[in-house]
């Protein structure tokens, strides 16, 4: 339904994306993982015609390149949210509709629908200073979905709220998406955000796409040095020619096991433990465990080899 091809965004001499191809289905979600800096957000700005670039953006088979961005049936929802302070929630809700000459009895049919699908009904009167940042997001969701596109690009919009608003729209976000049918990509930093809300996983790097494909796949076998690194796997071991890295989830505390390492700090995750190892030869590890030994102790552990990914 949405097709990028060979989609290129350079800055004078630093190309931020390059040579970027994806294609989206309708209804569906992709999520793009990058770390700060790797392009997703000059990609979403592309896509959506705010940023000049070669390569062509396409919806159901119309060349929309050329397209101002206003003409483009693709919405887009940003972090900040960018809400108009000096209008209502209804008003805001109602600003792409109006645009698009929408009569007054359908935009006030259709903002208070948004408002009830995005748990706001009731709230078309009040004032944009009164919302809490997790009502406000949700303000900019029920706009951005208002006037109906076919795909709404989402530029890490939850990555200022707290941890519990966070993970309570991350919850909300596909069923509000799904109840309109709406194709979307949500570019994001963050592991949990992207596998939660993505039915498919794209993992960028220094403007590129490297790997798509469901976030489970993605995660467990990831196709490159690079990919494992952006995914957070970060137990690498030269091995001649081969670089060899036990994914987070490989190791298991084991007496009698091969290797042997002192248990330099434990982190609780709040379903976990992030467990960083330090080895005799000094080298680090890290590694998740539900039961971990106590900080200080020396450990003998085994590596699952199923979980052990290998690279040239």
């Amino acid at each position: 339904m949405l097709r990028v091809d060979a989609l290129t965004v350079r800055f004078g001499d630093v190309t931020a994306v390059d040579d970027v191809s994806l294609e989206l289905a309708a209804g569906e979600r992709l999520a793009v993982l990058g770390s700060s800096g790797c392009g997703k957000s000059t990609l979403l700005r592309a896509i959506a015609g705010l940023e000049a670039g070669d390569g062509t953006v396409s919806v159901d088979g119309a060349d929309l390149t050329h397209t101002a961005p206003d003409r483009r049936p693709i919405g887009l929802m940003f972090q900040d949210h960018a809400l108009f302070p000096h209008r209502t929630v209804e008003q805001n809700v109602a600003f792409g509709l109006r645009m698009a000459g929408k009569k007054e009895n359908a935009r006030t049919r259709r903002v208070r629908e948004m408002l009830a699908l995005v748990g706001l009904e009731g709230f078309g009167e009040r004032e944009i200073a009164t919302l809490s940042g997790g009502e406000a997001q949700r303000v900019a969701l029920a706009r951005a979905l208002a006037p109906a596109p076919k795909v709404l690009l989402l530029d890490e919009p939850l990555g200022s709220l707290d941890r519990y608003l966070r993970e309570r729209l991350i919850d909300e976000l596909p069923d509000v998406l799904g109840a309109t049918g709406t194709a979307a990509i949500h570019v994001t930093h963050d592991h949990d955000e992207a596998f939660a809300i993505g039915d498919r996983l794209a993992v960028m790097h220094a403007g590129k796409v490297l790997q798509v494909g469901s976030p489970g796949e993605v995660w467990a076998a990831p196709t490159s040095i690079t990919v494992a690194r952006v995914l957070g796997h970060t137990n690498e071991i030269i091995d001649g020619v081969t670089k060899v890295v036990w994914r987070a989830d490989a190791m298991t505390i084991d007496p009698s096991g091969p290797h042997q390492a002192m248990v330099d700090r434990v982190h609780f995750r709040g379903v976990d433990h992030d467990v960083r190892l330090r080895t005799h030869d000094g080298r680090m590890l890290r590694f998740l465990l539900d039961d971990p030994p106590a900080a200080g102790n020396d450990v003998r552990f085994s590596i699952d080899p199923a979980r052990v990914l290998r690279f040239d």
